[in-house]
């Protein structure tokens, strides 16, 4: 199972020297991605609830965010072999043809090590920010994926959707990894798993905040959903929150000792992942980059 690890890139760590300094260390550590995510806003008053937290309250690292894909051209430029990815970009914040042309430039600059994680977004005031109808959310992405794909395949691209549409027009150049960047979705609504198998290549799980067991099963029921459409078994990426403590009782998935949270990251291989995401928003870690890397080396050789 590949390792890969969130940036920097929120919160008051969010500085050029630090984000180097994680990417150059995971670089350097033998690790195979960096990751970034993707806010608008920090509204006072949010008229839709954070769905992670417990009372749907904003973090307020997300009042200091960098852009995702800024940030991970800029990288480009200083790393040579990690791959570069998001998790997530929020497909109504953008339209198909300029988000398509952001990528195509990180995965030409980068020499094809970009991955594209798309989602739908939670926050209705950054939809209306957007000035995007928070309505037929599901309807939507299915378009913007579609339109994406055929940005970066067709010499000659041409879409006419409901919420999306592109006259005939030549739109180049086209991404360096063929036939594009992998495209990965996240969401765990039984839509999100219909679309993956339709559109994407593969899934943003989240590990920490539920059951691994009732993980494994969507997973499992992912993959069998498309090898009944025909694909091959959708790839899984696990976003996963490590969270040290040194109690071991009464823990959550991916809490504990190191030696509790590796057991999880085997459990996680064995389900079939390829590739596990650790995240330290959440996390004291997520203030001391360098224990954080270090924690992050041990982490990895549970995934190996």
């Amino acid at each position: 199972m590949k390792v890969g690890i969130v940036l920097p890139q929120v919160g008051q760590n969010a500085t050029r020297e630090n984000i180097l300094y994680v990417a150059k260390e995971a670089e350097k550590s033998g690790l195979d991605s960096v990751w970034t995510i993707d806010r608008l806003l920090w509204p006072l008053k949010p008229q839709t609830p954070y769905p992670v937290t417990p009372d749907g309250s904003l973090p307020t690292e997300y009042q200091h965010v960098l852009d995702p894909l800024e940030t991970l051209t800029f990288l480009a430029a200083h790393t040579e072999r990690i791959s570069l990815g998001t998790c997530v970009v929020d497909m109504p914040y953008y339209t198909p043809v300029n988000l398509a042309r952001r990528f195509t430039t990180l995965d030409i600059l980068s020499r094809g090590r970009a991955i594209a994680g798309l989602g739908l977004g939670w926050s209705k005031d950054e939809y209306d920010t957007s000035n995007t109808p928070y309505s037929q959310r599901g309807a939507r992405a299915d378009e913007f994926v579609a339109a994406l794909r055929k940005i970066w395949t067709d010499e000659v691209v041409e879409f006419n959707g409901n919420f999306y549409r592109i006259p005939a027009s030549k739109i180049a150049p086209k991404p360096l990894q063929k036939p594009h960047p992998p495209i990965l979705l996240g969401g765990f609504a039984p839509g999100t798993l219909e679309r993956i198998v339709k559109y994407a290549d593969g899934w943003i799980a989240i590990a920490g905040f539920g059951p691994l067991d009732q993980l494994a099963q969507t997973i499992k029921g992912l993959q069998e959903a498309a090898r009944k459409a025909g694909r091959d078994p959708s790839r899984v990426f696990v976003l996963a929150y490590p969270y040290l403590v040194d109690s071991k009782d009464n823990r959550s998935p991916m809490s504990g000792t190191i030696d509790q949270i590796g057991s999880d990251i085997a459990q996680i291989r064995e389900m079939g992942a390829e590739h596990i995401i650790f995240g330290y928003l959440f996390s004291p870690l997520g203030s001391d980059l360098k224990k954080m890397m270090d924690v992050t080396v041990q982490l990895a050789k549970f995934a190996r």
